[in-house]
């Protein structure tokens, strides 16, 4: 299968870790021979609820008995989809009642793109330097880092870039923006909070000027951050929320957000401003649903504050500079690349998953399910410290 897996499936590294999996059951992976595998990545932050929780798995098998795919996005009325995003809409601030499925964060990126420019009039997007908002060509175009899109040039026009938590920036947004597009924390950046009230300054910069704010929740969102949403930390409130990942504990899904005035602009000049044959799959939507009831009715958001600490407690090392980041949103900074790869290799034969971050070569990500134990934490936890141990033997010998 190995052999297969290379030859006939699109790789996108030259050297894929290869995990061959058989099983997966709450916070491990099981591969062919059944070891198990503990996982601080969680599908890169896609599986909240661990993998197979039992509400999602029985959601997912009662809407698959009923009817599945039966017509492209918007033109029935489907149970799932309808009871998500009215609760949905129910835990969000006024504003953002209206949600559009998609299939993927990037999608639910476009979308937002797209409704953004047609909402305001306006062509000119700007995000942040080291941003990450998907691959496809227009969330491709918002990547602040040259090196991974000037192989795909030319992206779409009229698109500029500020610094993430730099106030002096902000002059730059005019009434000339169609959009201001922000990763609520920046992920493939190293997990970077915004300070000193950043969004905050920017939400009062776009109203000045009569731009939209776009906040990208897609890595943060649903109780990852100790918060519904990260922008609830953070006093300041979007025009558009995109989501996805964690949004169906596992299945492929996005969305995005706004109010019922601006979305209803995807209706006219021209109809089926957006459409997609997938989006709002009832199964997805069943996924999506129980995953939303599960962390919110069971206290798994106020409880990953209590594992961050938890996590924070046991994270001591001489190697580890800094951890940044979030409840279960977490990147271990080290003195250079090496120990970084180091690390996440021997975890690895350790059958411990743990994974880089895309443009901070020097940090590992700890993003586990959010139902997690403390047990499972220490495991963990032990074994890295443990590894980075035996790196500074090799690095004395």
């Amino acid at each position: 299968m190995q052999e297969d897996f290379l030859k006939y499936q699109a790789q996108t590294t030259p050297h894929p870790l290869g995990l061959q999996v058989s099983r997966a059951e709450g916070s491990f992976i099981y591969d062919e021979t059944g070891n198990a595998h503990l996982d601080f990545v969680a599908g890169v932050s896609a599986c909240s609820l661990g993998h197979c929780h039992p509400r999602v798995v029985e959601a997912v098998k009662q809407q698959a008995e009923q009817y599945m795919h039966v017509m492209v996005y918007g033109e029935y009325v489907q149970q799932p989809a309808v009871a998500y995003t009215k609760l949905l809409a129910s835990l969000l601030p006024a504003g953002l009642e209206t949600t559009y499925l998609v299939n993927s964060g990037t999608e639910a990126m476009e979308g937002a793109l797209k409704l953004a420019r047609r909402y305001t009039g306006r062509s000119q997007l700007i995000a942040a330097h080291k941003a990450y908002h998907g691959n496809t060509m227009g969330s491709l175009s918002l990547m602040g880092f040259e090196e991974r899109k000037s192989a795909f040039r030319p992206l779409v026009p009229d698109v500029s870039f500020i610094r993430f938590n730099n106030l002096s920036d902000l002059q730059h947004i005019s009434e000339k923006t169609a959009a201001v597009v922000l990763e609520t924390i920046q992920g493939g950046a190293g997990f970077i909070l915004p300070k000193d009230d950043y969004l905050a300054k920017v939400r009062k910069r776009c109203d000045e000027v009569g731009a939209l704010l776009i906040l990208d929740e897609i890595q943060p969102g649903f109780g990852r951050t100790g918060k519904l949403f990260a922008f609830e930390h953070f006093n300041c409130v979007p025009d558009i929320l995109v989501i996805g990942k964690g949004m169906a504990s596992g299945l492929p899904v996005g969305a995005f957000v706004a109010s019922k005035k601006m979305m209803d602009c995807l209706q006219n000049s021209p109809k089926l401003g957006h459409i997609t044959t997938f989006g709002g799959n009832p199964v997805i939507a069943a996924a999506s649903l129980a995953t939303l009831k599960e962390v919110t009715e069971n206290q798994l958001i106020e409880h990953t504050l209590r594992k961050e600490k938890y996590f924070r407690t046991r994270l001591v090392h001489p190697l580890i500079k800094e951890i940044r980041g979030k409840g279960l949103m977490l990147a271990l900074l080290f003195e250079n690349k090496k120990i970084a790869d180091y690390l996440v290799l021997e975890a690895a034969k350790n059958r411990l998953v743990l994974f880089w971050l895309l443009f901070e070569p020097k940090a590992v990500r700890i993003s586990p399910p959010l139902t997690i134990s403390m047990q499972e934490i220490t495991q963990g936890c032990d074994q890295i410290i443990s590894i980075l141990d035996r790196y500074n033997a090799v690095a004395v010998n």
